[in-house]
């Protein structure tokens, strides 16, 4: 089998050090070979201030001195001076002149397909292919097929660098796709085991969504600004879309989600006050972006700006809107506003802003969860910027309740036949802790310290709501098995930094427990 190179490399090199002393030459000398002459990534990913945001400063020239244990990353510090190393971590952090052209041919050309891959009439294990977890271990760049019954690592396959928005499946659960940061899209078969090929959607991206038919996956683009959408049946291009304003000022899209209701994807726009929503329909009617006369059938007087598979509708909102959470039923969608202190809601039957709510202290929408409570469906979400989770009606749009916590969290979770929710303490010295709190009471009921000193995060449940998962977000972490109900601890798996999983069913039933 093809094993693709996906570690961080500053890397590799021919050339014996030389006295050059200009960031490009020192680049050219020491790092091109397997970051690309233009620095966008080879063997090695890409070397830009967006992909590079988290190792900024000191920690980038820690990098580029020491190397990285168990990967291609040499050391460096034998062979630069102090201020080569310094000068060669600013060039890195130094934006491209130009933003070099990433279109249809380019994405094609960089696809590849698995020659040794054969798909199998059938599971090649024993285990309940709908209850596997897929566990990203971002410590080393590798994924863990982990079987949900038993608890055993079935493959472990290495994936591009910086895999980020989480892995998507095809609706049946055969098939997860995962995209780096650097816009490299992979497709693996969970039931052979085995990658079927990948390819690179963008520069620098930020996420990806699956069709409600499972026909076409969507890539959300920072670099350049597009949404790339490719067939997942053979991760050929479909469709390249600029994006940009009404004016045609281009921006960055901050994520694309699937609203398999609607049959439609939705983007966030980071610069432009506008949500997008994209057919994935064929007969999608027309849409309109200019003035219309009458909307009766047969009587439109006015030119559609598209129509059909991919069809384009513009909805305009106050300001640019992040981070989005969906009702259930796809009718509405509440986004983060970008002063970080109110949330917005839109209704995307009519296109427009219904309700203002106070959320203060960046509420990470995004994790947000569902339920019934006391007869009514509410949401919860966490806030990145101060310790409390805000507990939302969603018919009155109001915030019925406020959980104080030991510090801001980053991802909730539950399941439909638990009683539980459970809240990571990702910021600040409880980083430790997780709190299980009841969805009635709306009382913490416990706070379980997995590790204590260690970054605890990240809750997924199996299928049937049996257990949950905690990862240890560490480079010598783990992953802990709770049983649900009892909160005891069953087993524990050492892993590379498990940043998160992702149980397949509870992922292609869009389970209320889990984030969409």
């Amino acid at each position: 089998m093809i094993r693709f190179i996906a570690t961080l490399s500053l890397a590799a090199l021919a050339s014996a050090p030389g006295h050059a002393t200009e960031p490009a030459e020192l680049f050219a000398a020491h790092c091109a070979e397997c970051h690309g002459p233009s620095r966008l990534g080879g063997i090695g990913p890409a070397l830009l201030p967006e992909t590079l945001g988290r190792m900024r400063g000191p920690v980038l020239a820690e990098v580029i001195a020491a190397g990285r244990a168990n990967t291609q990353m040499p050391a460096f510090s034998g062979s630069l001076g102090a201020d080569e190393i310094a000068t060669l971590a600013a060039y890195l952090e130094t934006p491209l002149a130009e933003v070099p052209p990433w279109g249809p041919e380019e994405i094609a050309a960089s696809r590849s397909l698995d020659p040794e891959y054969v798909p199998a009439a059938a599971p090649a294990f024993d285990a309940d292919p709908m209850n596997l977890f897929v566990v990203v271990e971002s410590g080393d760049h590798h994924i863990s097929v982990l079987d949900g019954d038993r608890f055993e690592v079935l493959d472990r396959f290495p994936t591009p660098f910086a895999v980020h928005g989480g892995p998507k499946f095809s609706p049946d659960g055969r098939f997860v796709f995962v995209m780096s940061r650097d816009g490299w899209v992979q497709k693996y078969d969970l039931w052979s085991l085995h990658e079927v090929g990948r390819i690179r959607a963008g520069l620098n991206s930020r996420n990806i969504a699956i069709s409600h038919d499972g026909k076409w996956l969507a890539v959300a683009n920072y670099l350049p600004a597009t949404v790339t959408i490719l067939s997942t049946e053979d991760l050929s291009v479909a469709r390249v879309i600029a994006v940009a304003d009404r004016k045609g000022n281009p921006s960055r899209v901050s994520a694309v989600y699937q609203a398999p209701p609607r049959a439609s994807f939705i983007l966030a726009l980071k610069d432009a006050p506008e949500i997008w929503e994209i057919s994935t329909d064929p007969e999608a009617p027309p849409r309109h972006e200019g003035f219309v006369h009458s909307f009766e059938t047969g009587m439109e007087e006015a030119l559609a700006s598209s129509e059909g598979l991919f069809a384009r509708r513009r909805i305009e909102v106050a300001q640019p809107l992040d981070d989005f959470f969906f009702t259930p039923d796809y009718r509405n969608l509440i986004g983060a506003a970008r002063d970080g202190e109110h949330g917005v809601v839109v209704n995307l039957a009519t296109g427009r802003e219904i309700a203002e709510l106070p959320l203060t202290g960046l509420p990470h929408l995004g994790s947000g969860i569902s339920w019934t409570l006391q007869g009514r469906r509410v949401m919860a979400t966490p806030h990145l910027g101060e310790p409390r989770l805000s507990v939302i009606d969603l018919e009155t749009w109001e915030v019925v309740a406020t959980i104080d916590m030991l510090g801001p969290g980053f991802f909730l979770r539950s399941h439909e036949t638990s009683p539980h929710v459970w809240a990571d303490v990702f910021f600040g010295p409880d980083r430790d802790a997780i709190h299980v709190i009841d969805k009635e009471t709306l009382e913490i009921l416990r706070t379980l310290r997995p590790i204590p000193g260690a970054t605890a995060a990240h809750v997924e449940f199996d299928r049937w709501g049996r257990h949950a998962l905690v990862s240890i977000w560490e480079d010598d972490g783990a992953l802990i098995v709770y049983d649900a109900a009892t909160l005891e601890e069953l087993k524990r798996l050492p892993m590379r930094k498990p940043s998160g999983k992702y149980n397949v069913w509870n992922k292609i039933t869009f389970s209320d427990g889990t984030s969409h």
